[in-house]
């Protein structure tokens, strides 16, 4: 399997889902060297990232739920101004093209949505670590756990 590198140099434009930011953030050891890899390419623009507006939602609900405000704002923050990352918002059209994946893929609707507004924002990949959503045919989907990042092989 590649390398999150070379994925995302596969691409011109990825989508990135909610775990990825989680593993980043929260340092977690087994894939935050693949996402430090990936946000190291998105800072410096290759390739061009997008995730929509449900991963600011999925960030902030754990920690409002532990009355950490202050750790919503930061997340909420670097969302915002991360170098090279669009947070995409969700319409009408974003809803429609998420329930064809939805009902085509048998998707969540929060995955449907997320991989909707990506596609409607260019992306050509996903970098996601639910299998689940390598059934989704409309983009090319990278399971973080099977990279060679992860695997020790890079």
């Amino acid at each position: 399997m590649a390398t999150v590198a070379e994925f995302a140099g596969a691409h011109r434009c990825v989508g990135v889902d909610t775990s990825v930011f989680i593993y980043y953030y929260e340092r977690v050891e087994a894939y935050c060297p693949a996402a430090r890899a990936l946000f190291s390419r998105i800072a410096v623009g290759a390739p061009r990232t997008v995730t929509s507006v449900i991963s600011l939602t999925e960030l902030n609900a754990k920690p409002l739920a532990l009355g950490r405000r202050d750790l919503a704002n930061r997340y909420t923050a670097v969302l915002l101004r991360f170098p090279n990352l669009s947070l995409v918002g969700l319409d009408i059209e974003a809803a429609q093209a998420a329930a064809e994946l939805r009902g085509r893929h048998n998707l969540r609707t929060a995955d449907a949505l997320q991989m909707a507004a990506c596609l409607q924002a260019g992306a050509t990949g996903f970098i996601t670590n639910d299998h689940r959503l390598r059934r989704a045919a409309e983009l090319d989907v990278l399971i973080l756990e099977d990279t060679d990042d992860v695997r020790g092989r890079s």
